[in-house]
């Protein structure tokens, strides 16, 4: 078969789009890490556009074994069910730049008109697409919006009030045409005749001047000088982590890393102590949903694993992004490429005092002591840059077992030109600048391994019960109970994004602790979304998986993802439907998947100029052990500390904070003292929480 360059490739042309480890089947993987059995081969996946033949169609093969392949096998209908129409590929960067030229081209016929809105010849505007292309399926057409390009600065917040319609589907790019122009509220079919409109004093313009670099809106240029350093992490023997390949481990902890050009971060093989907890833990999908009273703001609903989540996490700043002294390592991608691309520094390990107590407790009663724990954590951070928004992607691993995952949002949001009623759908941010209100919807998958791979599901909640009180039968009193509860099948354990949540659900396995309690761990979801569309919508079932807030079903290899890189630019067929997932199977004693989703409801408002912080934007889960040991396993981590009323605070072996070891590039370190004791009587305890 003929194949171009992916860099150069028309829609015309046959290329390889993409090449990514193809993951062995979880029964190979584990007859490898726990029973002896032989290695998996390493195989590749790889993803080609064929446009030059008779069906124009994406194909996937699996080749391998590496790195010596001597087979090929197509997949595509069995992960499919049938093949993937060519409709659905993702826009290349070669056809971004086709794109680009004919909007060039078409802007080149509206030149009084430029000159008079936007103070621009049209060559120093920059665009940004929307997503999904189109209303029906088999759609290729893409709305632009034009914006204010100013260099060193987030044009994303300068729009111009122009939007074009590109009609992009035919293989033949000199086919390519703008369907429609948009301009302040009113609608032209070329840009010839918003001309004419302009030349015929029929069309009313709001003169937008092209700002400076040092007043532009979107500028991140700070505006004081540089002052003292802050507080800069150390470590004062060197990590306490050690990271081989692409697995860490950390005080029991030990993990293997990696990341998915398309979906981002994926960890594997998750123990503690020696034993897994989690087979699998990774990012899905990323939905970003707007409301405008503009066209490409209310056609969009961007899924950004179609653009690449993995791909576009870039180099991390040290001191900024992540601790100065963490652990940088770089990720490997092939996508419309010839050959592999580095992203040097683009993941980041380290580890991280919270500056709070994991646990502790100040005895004043009986006897006086002091025990506690410092909340140090594991983390695995990425950032990946979609467009305008940044995703902050953290992974962080606890002494006492806990998994906390969390994603912060920050970046620029996406504005639209301020006309009408905009505020309808936003806030008024700039003097044209509409900040568009949006929703983010993350969605994760956990593979949890609780005593091995036959778990159930169980939740707990409380129930009040009203009962005579048996030392005076003549009084009731509400006594609240522990409510208990097997879930059975799939159809219970999923739950709506409008529905309550247990408030413990956990994963249990088929031993009992030392108290008699089945293990078990348990997820804890922190979010605030809102609905992701409505059921009625023709492109909902390309996002189902928003639908619930946790979703549990039995593991199917044929069930991988709970999308698809091409539901994106066909969502109202979409190629890949989670909601299909559900079909009330039994979810007792069977190999159990949580695909959880988190998100939140984002007003823009003036303090997001000139970018979002991510204070307030973030949410995530947590996978917390519950009866899982027989007590709380970070006593045993090295870093807690004891002292009482009757030992000096400052005995080396109680208190390792009292021999912090000096280093030459550090500040001096006073003495560690404690005075709590002093003025404190001992008397009854007055209660306890």
């Amino acid at each position: 078969v003929p194949l171009a360059d992916a860099a150069r490739a028309k829609p015309s042309d046959n290329c390889i789009a993409s090449v990514d480890v193809q993951l062995p089947a979880k029964a190979e993987v584990l007859r490898f890490l726990d029973a002896g059995g032989a290695r998996p081969p390493r195989e590749a996946l790889a993803v080609l556009y064929f446009g030059a033949q008779a069906e124009p169609n994406i194909t996937e093969y699996v080749v391998g074994p590496l790195p010596a392949p001597t087979y090929h096998r197509d997949v595509t209908v069995q992960k499919y069910g049938g093949k993937v129409p060519y409709h659905r590929r993702a826009v290349t960067g070669a056809e971004y730049t086709a794109i680009n030229e004919l909007i060039q081209k078409e802007l080149r016929k509206a030149p009084r008109f430029l000159s008079s809105c936007c103070a621009s010849d049209g060559t120093d505007l920059a665009t940004i697409t929307t997503a999904p292309r189109g209303l029906k399926s088999g759609d290729r057409t893409t709305w632009f919006v034009l914006f204010h390009g100013i260099a060193g600065s987030g044009y994303f917040v300068l729009p111009v009030g122009l939007e074009v319609l590109v009609e992009h589907g035919p293989l033949d790019v000199s086919q390519w045409y703008l369907r429609q122009v948009f301009y302040n509220g009113h609608y032209f079919p070329s840009t010839a005749e918003l001309e004419n409109a302009f030349v015929n004093k029929s069309l009313k313009v709001v003169a937008v001047q092209k700002p400076q670099e040092d007043t532009v809106l979107g500028s991140m240029r700070p505006l004081h000088p540089p002052g003292a350093p802050g507080p800069l992490q150390f470590e004062p023997q060197g990590p306490r982590y050690s990271v081989r390949d692409n697995r860490v481990t950390y005080q029991g902890w030990s993990i293997a890393f990696g990341m998915n050009p398309n979906t981002g971060p994926r960890l594997f093989d998750i123990r503690f102590h020696g034993e897994r907890i989690i087979y699998e833990l990774s990012l899905q999908e990323a939905l970003a949903l707007y409301g405008s009273n503009c066209p490409g703001g209310m056609s969009t609903r961007y899924l950004d694993g179609s653009f690449g989540i993995g791909r576009f996490a870039y180099e991390l700043v040290r001191g900024v992004d992540c601790p100065y002294l963490a652990t940088y390592v770089d990720r490997h991608y092939l996508s419309e490429s010839g050959v592999p691309i580095t992203n040097q520094n683009s993941l980041c390990i380290f580890e991280h005092d919270t500056s709070l107590p994991l646990r502790r407790h100040f005895s004043d009663t009986h006897s006086l002591y002091y025990g506690g724990l410092r909340k140090n954590t594991l983390v695995i951070r990425a950032v990946s840059t979609l467009i305008n928004y940044d995703y902050v992607w953290d992974f962080m691993f606890y002494s006492n077992g806990a998994v906390e995952v969390r994603v912060h949002a920050t970046g620029y949001i996406s504005s639209s030109f301020l006309h009408d009623q905009g505020t309808n759908y936003g806030n008024r941010v700039g003097p044209h600048t509409l900040g568009t209100m949006h929703l983010h919807h993350i969605h994760y998958k956990v593979d949890l391994d609780i005593d091995g791979q036959l778990n159930s599901l169980e939740s707990h909640d409380m129930g009040y019960q009203t009962m005579r009180v048996p030392w005076s039968p003549e009084n009731t009193l509400q006594q609240p109970f522990l409510r208990r509860e097997r879930l059975e099948r799939e159809n219970e354990a999923a739950f709506p994004l409008n529905a309550s949540l247990p408030r413990y659900l956990s994963f249990t396995g088929p031993k009992p602790n030392q108290w008699g309690h089945l293990r078990s761990y348990r997820v804890q979801v922190v979010s605030f979304p809102g609905e992701h569309l409505p059921t009625s919508n023709p492109m909902e079932k390309a996002i189902s998986w928003g639908r619930y807030k946790l979703a549990v079903t039995r593991r199917k290899e044929e069930e991988p993802t709970s999308t698809s890189v091409y539901n994106q630019n066909d969502p109202w067929t979409p190629t890949v439907t989670f909601a299909d997932f559900i079909n009330d199977e039994t979810i007792a004693n069977e190999d159990l998947v949580a695909w959880i989703s988190v998100g939140f409801l984002h007003v823009p408002h003036a303090e997001d100029i000139p970018n979002t912080v991510t204070v307030g934007n973030s949410v995530g889960f947590f996978l917390r052990p519950y009866n899982y040991f027989d007590k709380d396993p970070s006593l045993y981590s090295p870093d807690g500390i004891y002292f009482s009323s009757e030992q000096g605070a400052g005995a080396c072996g109680a208190n390792s904070l009292a021999c912090l070891p000096a280093a030459t590039c550090a500040p001096h370190l006073s003495p560690f003292q404690y005075g709590g004791f002093v003025n404190i009587s001992l008397g009854p305890p007055l209660g306890g929480l």
